[in-house]
């Protein structure tokens, strides 16, 4: 018997036994217990221990030799992102006092509308599209004869007019001689009334004869009223036939003029754009059938943010881009700058209306100013409408 076979032996040391029971290797090796070793019940195990409440802490914050590095790394990225804005802010504040840049431009003439002043049938159209053309040049011709016609009709009533004046005034020639004859006539009866009454009151002289120089005073007194009377009956006809020819020389000037106005002219230099008018259409008065635009009134339309113009002048100096002749800038100047705008699109535009959005931004009010190419390009091949760009050192000075 072994030392340890007379103590007893735990559940834990009986397990292993147990279950490697069945193999040969087993039965080979344990020896069969002696009949004089009492038997030792086993132990029962003890109850299993309930497993004891977990407390949760919070977890420990990390060193901090470990937080430092980190926070630092922050900051720096915090102070070098402000730093770089404010730079960025005080760079552009400080361009935008020395140089004042905007591409909201255009170029713009004067569009000048032609419309006939009188109405009739075109007869000729002598332009056709994109013609250039210089003041005085023709551009349509009306049919005339309805003009002449009025015309002759004007001349035969100064011809009238003219007669019947003509007619009045030997009347009152006539007139002024009769009342001429009359007077003499007075005159003489009067002289010899009165010395017949002196002779036939000291019957010195026979009342007959006194009678008869009476009769004759009466009839010489007849005859002037009269002949004053056709005297202003004359006048009357002059004057009455001198404004007949004053109306007909007027309504033959009016027809004249209508009679000029059949063949329309350009009233500028310029060129003819989108011209539709054919030989056969009606002209219309004051309805315009012809635009020109006028090659002498080029300018450059810039919108500038309002505080850009805070130093503008009108004389200063300008540089403009444009998009029809790029890769140049040319020299400008500028000659005005609006001193309102109009906040409402539906206004008269007695102000100018300048959009504050565009694709759905909301932009600043611009102000709009006015430029004046001073080296324009070659052959001034300007197209209205067209974008540009321009610069403006407001601090440059006024141009000489």
């Amino acid at each position: 018997m072994s030392p340890d076979s007379s103590q007893p032996r735990s559940p834990a040391d009986i397990a292993p036994a147990v279950a490697g029971a069945g193999t040969p290797e087993a039965a080979a090796v344990e020896a069969p217990i002696p009949a004089e070793t009492p038997c030792v019940a086993p132990a029962e195990p003890p109850p299993p221990a309930e497993p004891a409440p977990v407390e949760t802490q919070p977890a420990a914050p990390p060193p901090a030799a470990t937080l430092g590095p980190i926070a630092k790394s922050r900051l720096r990225r915090l102070i070098t992102v402000g730093g770089t804005l404010l730079l960025l802010f005080i760079l552009w504040e400080t361009f935008t006092f020395f140089v004042a840049y905007t591409d909201d431009a255009y170029v713009r003439s004067d569009l000048v509308a032609v419309a006939s002043e009188v109405t009739g049938p075109i007869i000729a159209v002598h332009v056709v599209d994109n013609q250039t053309v210089k003041k005085g040049d023709r551009l349509v011709s009306i049919d005339p004869v309805p003009f002449q016609l009025d015309v002759n009709t004007r001349q035969a009533q100064i011809d009238e007019a003219t007669s019947l004046l003509k007619v009045a005034q030997e009347q009152l020639s006539t007139a002024n001689e009769a009342l001429i004859a009359s007077t003499s006539t007075h005159t003489y009866a009067l002289e010899q009334q009165a010395r017949f009454a002196v002779l036939a009151a000291e019957n010195n002289a026979p009342r007959a004869e006194l009678d008869r120089y009476n009769d004759e005073l009466r009839r010489a007194t007849a005859g002037m009223s009269m002949s004053q009377v056709a005297i202003a009956k004359a006048q009357t006809s002059i004057n009455a036939h001198q404004a007949a020819l004053d109306v007909a020389k007027a309504e033959m000037a009016t027809a004249q003029w209508r009679l000029s106005r059949t063949e329309i002219v350009s009233p500028v230099n310029g060129t003819i754009t989108n011209l539709t008018t054919r030989p056969g259409d009606t002209a219309t008065v004051n309805i315009a059938m012809i635009g020109i635009v006028d090659s002498d009134a080029w300018r450059i339309m810039a919108n500038y943010k309002q505080y850009y113009v805070r130093s503008f002048e009108v004389g200063g100096e300008a540089w403009v881009w444009l998009d029809s002749a790029p890769w140049r800038f040319y020299r400008a100047r500028i000659t005005g700058i609006a001193r309102g705008f109009s906040r409402d699109p539906q206004m008269p535009m007695l102000l100018p209306y300048v959009a504050p959005t565009t694709d759905w931004i909301r932009l600043q009010r611009r102000i709009p100013v006015t430029i004046v190419l001073v080296d324009p390009p070659p052959d001034a091949k300007l197209y209205m409408g067209a974008d540009a760009r321009t610069v403006i050192f407001p601090l440059g000075g006024t141009m000489r």
